[in-house]
């Protein structure tokens, strides 16, 4: 789980570059599994403000509806889910020292 975090933290941050449309949607598919598994796995650790959180996060970056935000919006979002993402990280890597 890790790296998916990792991975998504960076794909979130090169969504800052110009790409291709369809990489954003990758990224937005990747995203909601990623958040999907997060969500499921504090359910199961009954941490349940952190499954309602990545439950939320599911719904904004699911790509079947899509929530138009605006790009400089997308961008903020991008931003602040990737730091999130990179606390949990290293949260995780001190509590395991």
């Amino acid at each position: 789980m890790k790296r998916l975090k990792l991975i998504l933290a960076i794909a979130l941050l090169l969504c800052l570059a110009p790409m291709p449309y369809g990489y954003y949607m990758l990224v937005r598919f990747f995203a909601m599994i990623v958040f999907g598994l997060m969500a499921y796995r504090y359910y199961q650790e009954k941490k349940e403000n952190l499954m309602i959180a990545f439950g939320a996060l599911v719904v904004l970056f699911q790509p079947i509806i899509k929530i138009p935000l605006g790009r400089v919006a997308w961008n903020v979002v991008d931003i602040a889910v990737a730091v999130v993402l990179i606390i949990f990280l290293l949260k995780e890597r001190e509590s395991k020292n």
